[in-house]
Formats: C-alpha cells, structure tokens, sequence
C-alpha cells in the first residue's frame, strides 16, 4: 500500500508539461483562485477521487514504452497542498526508472514543500506575477512563498522553468516584463522561461461552477505583445518559449 491522495484528473500522453511524453497527474485542491485558472473545478480540497500513489504508479507504468523517454509530472490544482503522497509518487516513479517533474505555483512555505522539492528533477514553477500586489490582485495572495521557493531551488541547484501566463493588462506588458526578466536573469537554475497566452478555454467551466469570470472581456495577447514578450526575456540572455495548450490530448477525469 502506498500514501492516498485527491486527484483531479489524469492524462496519460501530455506533451506540454515538461520533457517528451508524460504521464500527468492533476491533483485536487488549489489555495490560489487566478482570475484566469480554466480548472476552477480542481481548487476545492474535497473533490475528485481518493487514489492510492502505489496503484497510481502501476497505472502510469501500464504506459511506459510511451513516457520512458519522458516521464511523469505532477500538477494540480497545487500539488505541494498534498506534499506526502507527491513525494511517494516521485520516488516510487523514480525508482521505476522515470523523470519526474513537478508543476507548482510555489505558494506553500518551504516546511511543507522541501522534501518534494529535494526529490524532484524538474520544477516548473508559475510565477503569477513579479509584482507583489498585481499577485494579489491576480491569484488573492501573494508571490513571496514563490519567490521564496526559486531561492531555494537556486540554493540546491534543481532544474526550473519558468511558467508565466500573458494576460492583456496584467502581465502582458512592458513594465512588468521588463522586471520580470531583469529579475530572472542571475538564477543560473532557470533553464528556460515558458510563456503560456492567456486563453478562454475554461470560461464555460466557470459558469457551470456560477462564478463570477472577471477576465471576460479579455481579448488573448496579440501576436505582436507575445513577440515583444520573448524579444525582451532573450534580451536578458535568457531561453524562452511559448506554451500553447493542447487540444485532443487522452485524458481521464477522475471522479
């Protein structure tokens, strides 16, 4: 037997959630409530279904001649609210021989999240917004824990990318990308820096939920900001590239 956790839903052929093919894991329960998340279904702790990490990893390794040379990721929700049964995950998909990532906000202090963070290979790590108080306004907490979390991955020289969502009057402009990249450029852990374009694809998610969709009016960046976006992350030295959801990608929903 192994640790039981929430989960949300399951992909078992991701191509955008780290390297090569992956088995994705989106577990249940999110602190953050972005303006623009598209699975507000996965914030609540309660939901989802109740899994076992040991059968969750005999699942994933039914799909192992397809994600061997990928490996498995685990994101949410926020994976680092559940941080024991993340970590058996982790290691019992590396002692099958697999690379691990973990996709996480960073908004949980270090005492709860180090030993995940420590097991690891790769962090992709969402920072919201550089700005403490656009975070605020964005996600309904701030950004310290996060940035507290990419010292410490600095500090133990643990693979990161970065993700950073593009959103038209938010983040997607001038001002906040340049301190955004300017920021970023000293961490030699950061490997590359993922822009994802702010889309519409959970809209509908939030009326079936009757939430109140703030970003309605919200037009997807333009093709010229997302280029002024990359020209002024590569003019810090730093590698970037766009993030763009998939679309009939295998998925299970859980529960």
């Amino acid at each position: 037997m192994g640790i039981t956790g929430r989960i949300h839903s399951l992909e078992t052929f991701g191509t955008v959630d780290g390297p090569g093919v992956r088995y994705v894991i989106f577990l249940q329960g999110c602190a953050l409530r972005c303006k623009y998340c598209h699975n507000p279904d996965s914030w609540s702790v309660t939901c989802g279904r109740t899994m076992d990490s040991e059968d969750l990893v005999d699942d994933m390794l039914s799909y192992s001649s397809f994600i061997q040379s990928g490996g498995v990721t685990i994101s949410g929700g926020e994976p680092l609210l559940q941080p024991k049964f993340t970590k058996d995950i982790i290691e019992r998909a590396k002692a099958a021989g697999l690379h691990t990532a973990l996709d996480t906000a960073g908004s949980v202090p270090l005492n709860h999240s180090r030993d995940v963070l420590n097991s690891v290979d790769l962090v992709l790590l969402d920072i919201k917004s550089i700005d403490n108080h656009m975070c605020w306004s964005l996600t309904g907490r701030g950004n310290i824990e996060t940035l507290a979390t990419l010292d410490y991955l600095e500090k133990i020289h643990k693979p990161v990318w970065i993700r950073h969502v593009l959103v038209p009057d938010w983040t997607c402009n001038t001002d906040q990308l340049v301190r955004f990249a300017d920021y970023l450029a000293p961490y030699t852990c950061v490997e590359q820096i993922e822009l994802l374009p702010f889309h519409k694809m959970g809209e509908y998610k939030w009326r079936e939920l009757g939430l109140h969709y703030s970003l309605l009016g919200t037009p997807p960046p333009t093709q010229e900001a997302i280029d002024t976006a990359c020209a002024i992350i590569e003019s810090r030295g730093l590698s970037v590239s766009l993030h763009r959801d998939k679309s009939g990608v295998s998925k299970k929903k859980i529960g």
